[in-house]
């Protein structure tokens, strides 16, 4: 019997509430973090109507012009009229940032070379062979919409189009690879003066069908344009914008496991993050090895504890050695200490703005150092493959 399924994920614009939030908090971690690298930075945004209120726990040594730093990422989106749902110019913004417990920092804070985690917790990492950016296809397909969504925007291609917006994608799957789209959703905010027909036309020329492959684009594919029939009111407006709210978003799209701990607006001695991203550069290592066609790893921490308490993985009987190999390769490779990962991954660097939106993984651009593949050889040395 075939193994038939369909797995959807989804993705959210720049100028979703809850992405505001994480492109804030994450914009002022870059701001201290360029001036101070021995900052520790838990920052939190909540945006509503008219008002961002910035919170969390912040030890520097340097000032941060929090109000100055939320109101240009808030312009940068697009945010530019009230009637959009936010004006950079207008919103009441509040700082609550206090200063960091103590009890923390000295868990934290023991050399240079040995910092402690940041807190406890567990983080995933995943990849798998079935895109050339080593990500599952529903995800990947979901960011390159929300980001076209944000360029037809920006470039004017669709000037009626506003900064809020979603999109969702549904894939069949037979024997476990992708086959075709079945369903893809897209609700994009819109100015009043723009007729549903034209929408739905232009977002499926526009969009759609210059994201999409044709050969992913069965003949029964389903689009669901703009469903409610209507998205004028849009942004923090019509709902409320946390930071951390969009985890699965930022990961794999529910592919894989998450361990709860939010990205945006936290240094990188906080596994939640740093961890996250090294667990994704080592699947990412192994799969583009050919040691195995799909990799889950977890890794587990406690606070002011430097090594991980434990590291598991699963191959979903993809490998091509044994999986105790592996996990003696993962642990001869890779420093999985806190200041090990920042070491290697190069992490005290202003790039963290840049990952708010669109996804964390799967994106060969500079800053994202955690998608590079130079383990590879290492890794065939040592599984001798």
């Amino acid at each position: 019997m075939t193994n038939k399924y369909i797995f959807t994920s989804e993705s959210v614009t720049e100028g979703h509430p809850d992405k505001i939030a994480d492109q804030i908090s994450d914009a002022i971690l870059d701001y201290i973090i360029e001036n101070d690298k021995n900052a520790r930075v838990a920052c939190e945004t909540l945006l509503t109507n008219g008002l961002c209120l910035i919170a969390g726990e912040v030890k520097t040594s340097t000032y941060a012009p929090i109000q100055d730093i939320a109101r240009e990422v808030i312009r940068q989106i697009g945010y530019t009229d009230s009637s959009y749902g936010l004006d950079y110019r207008s919103v009441g913004i509040l700082n609550a940032i206090g200063e960091q417990s103590v009890d923390i920092s000295m868990g934290v804070d023991k050399s240079t070379e040995d910092i402690g985690a940041g807190d406890q917790g567990i983080m995933f990492g995943y990849a798998c062979n079935e895109t050339k950016e080593f990500m599952p296809l529903p995800i990947l397909l979901a960011h390159k919409l929300t980001q076209r969504l944000t360029q037809v925007r920006k470039e004017g291609i669709l000037p009626y189009l506003r900064p809020d917006g979603k999109a969702q994608v549904s894939v069949e799957y037979i024997e476990g690879k992708p086959s075709k789209i079945t369903t893809i959703v897209i609700s994009a905010q819109h100015s009043d003066t723009i007729s549903m027909k034209l929408l739905k036309e232009d977002i499926i020329e526009e969009v759609i069908k210059e994201v999409i492959p044709k050969k992913l684009l069965s003949e029964n594919v389903v689009f669901h344009i703009n469903p409610t029939g209507r998205f004028v009111i849009g942004g923090p407006q019509a709902d409320a914008g946390l930071t951390g709210r969009k985890i699965i978003v930022d990961t794999y799209g529910g592919s894989c496991p998450h361990g709860g701990g939010a990205f945006s607006g936290k240094d990188p001695t906080k596994v939640d993050r740093s961890a996250s991203y090294m667990a994704r550069y080592i699947a990412k290592n192994f799969v583009a090895s050919g040691a195995c066609e799909k990799m889950m790893i977890q890794l587990s921490y406690a606070i002011s504890v430097s090594e991980p308490i434990s590291i598991m993985i699963d191959t979903f009987n993809t490998n091509k050695v044994a999986e105790e190999k592996i996990l003696q390769a993962i642990k001869s490779i890779f420093n999985l200490t806190p200041a090990g990962i920042i070491k290697q991954l190069d992490l005290l660097k202003p790039i963290y703005k840049k990952s708010a939106t669109y996804g964390h993984f799967g994106r060969e651009e500079e800053e994202f150092s955690w998608e590079k593949c130079d383990k590879i050889e290492d890794i065939r040395n040592f599984l001798s493959i």
